[in-house]
């Protein structure tokens, strides 16, 4: 699926309670508009990764339900990523994470080699 301007929405800097009922206002305005769909929440720019965040994360995928979608999380910090799948938000909500420009799990980054000692078993 293409993504449009209008089911996009940047989040930035450290979340504060303050923050969530705008961004779920964002949220619930995105369905509903032209783009409809997932809403995709690009996270890149949050800088904190603690339990305000994941809180409002929550929120904003209860917001996304609410007007009958859902949300996407796209490049957030690995502590993010680790946060919530600590506390299960991951696998209780089914949030879809979306990564870009990371190297896919267990390959290693493109520019890396594997030597192979003179000594070494074979696998």
């Amino acid at each position: 699926m293409a993504d449009s301007e209008a089911n996009l929405i940047r989040i930035e800097g450290p979340l504060r309670a303050g923050d969530v009922p705008p961004l779920c206002a964002r949220v619930a305005a995105a369905r509903h508009g032209p783009g409809g769909g997932d809403i995709i929440c690009d996270v890149a720019a949050v800088t904190t990764a603690d339990l305000t965040t994941v809180d409002a994360i929550a929120r904003l995928h209860l917001a996304a339900r609410r007007a009958g979608g859902r949300i996407r999380l796209r490049n957030p910090a690995p502590a993010l990523l680790a946060l919530l799948g600590l506390v299960g938000l991951v696998e209780l909500l089914g949030l879809v994470v979306e990564m870009e420009g990371h190297p896919e799990q267990r390959e290693p980054p493109l520019g890396v080699q594997e030597a192979v000692e003179a000594g070494d078993a074979p696998l």
